[in-house]
């Protein structure tokens, strides 16, 4: 890859948090979704992550940085009185 100007890591050399909330929805991504699935298609493959992120990662995965609240119920507690 080097002989093509390709760099296979854009974190700072040594330092392992540049690049840890990437590397943790990964994990969750190929845990949770694809793991055991055989895409036919590319474009099935890109539907089926995209369904992921947009109606189940975003709105309603629990996050342990929200204090394992959806980002919907968080916002929703952060609104009421």
């Amino acid at each position: 890859m080097a002989d093509h100007g390709i760099t296979c890591s854009m974190s700072r050399a040594g330092n392992v948090w540049d690049n840890s909330a990437m590397e943790s929805f990964f994990s969750s991504l190929k845990t949770e979704r694809t793991a055991r699935k055989v895409y036919r298609t590319r474009n099935a493959a890109r539907a089926d992550v995209f369904d992921y992120i947009e109606r189940f990662y975003n709105p309603t995965r629990r996050h342990s940085t929200l204090g394992y609240l959806s980002p919907v119920e968080f916002e929703r507690q952060a609104v009421l009185p």
